[in-house]
């Protein structure tokens, strides 16, 4: 299971939110790259930024800050928040990005995300954050009417390759993360899961890696010394 440490981004800044709550934000970095080249030095391989401007405005805002990361850190960036057109996904692939990451723009307009799928392959990814069942969009400020389940297959039918699932009640709150949900997908689903939201602890990695979820994004966790990141990079890979 790849373990992606996680870089949420307003204003330049490497943050962390509870709930997805804007106003509770806390700020743990001005210089997202130095962050990034410690991942790198505790064994990390991928990093998973979120431009937290980008997923309310649809814009780029936090482009030359993901850049540097890019080109400092040495690791493999997944990048998503805003990224709602063709000229955006060009724009982080050409910058050198692993994969970027459809949110709102999954669910609100499905043949732009079968038609990227289709030219980009496994470069997109889709990323549902889920509130009450329903999948949110808008940097977790609105809620479709789109439940997990349906739009799951609806992602399998258009050949997604992978889905980035966080459960938002969980996220932000060291309290475990969501394993029957993450169970469910990997049964239900031809489509590789990674797991975000909660996960704080070396058990939930071993479960979810027993699992055979591809990957785990680990945030909050990271920052408060609740995980260390060498360890939960170890454990992921012990597991077979």
């Amino acid at each position: 299971m790849k373990i992606f440490p996680a870089i949420d981004l307003i204003d330049g800044c490497a943050v962390r939110l509870v709930k997805g709550d804007y106003a509770q934000k806390t700020v743990y970095s001005d210089n997202p790259a130095e962050v990034a080249k410690g991942f790198r030095k505790a064994g990390a391989e991928f990093i998973h930024i979120v431009d937290l401007d980008g997923a309310k405005s649809g814009n780029t805002d936090n482009f030359e800050t993901i850049k540097k990361v890019i080109d400092e850190s040495g690791l493999k960036v997944e990048i998503g928040g805003g990224i709602r057109d063709e000229k955006t996904i060009e724009k982080y692939i050409s910058a050198g990005t692993y994969r970027v990451i459809l949110g709102t723009a999954a669910i609100t307009n499905p043949g732009f995300t079968k038609e990227m799928v289709q030219k980009y392959s496994e470069k997109i990814a889709v990323g549902a954050d889920i509130k009450e069942g329903k999948v949110a969009i808008k940097g977790w400020l609105e809620l479709s009417d789109k439940t997990l389940f349906d739009f799951c297959r609806d992602l399998e039918e258009i050949g997604v390759k992978t889905l980035i699932c966080t459960d938002i009640s969980k996220d932000g709150m060291l309290g475990g993360t969501n394993i029957g949900l993450y169970k469910e997908l990997s049964e239900k689903f031809n489509i590789d899961i990674v797991a975000s939201g909660g996960i704080s602890t070396l058990s939930d990695i071993k479960t979810l890696s027993k699992m055979k979820i591809a990957g785990a994004i680990l945030g909050k966790a990271l920052y408060t010394g609740a995980l260390d990141l060498a360890e939960a990079i170890k454990t992921a890979g012990e597991v077979k």
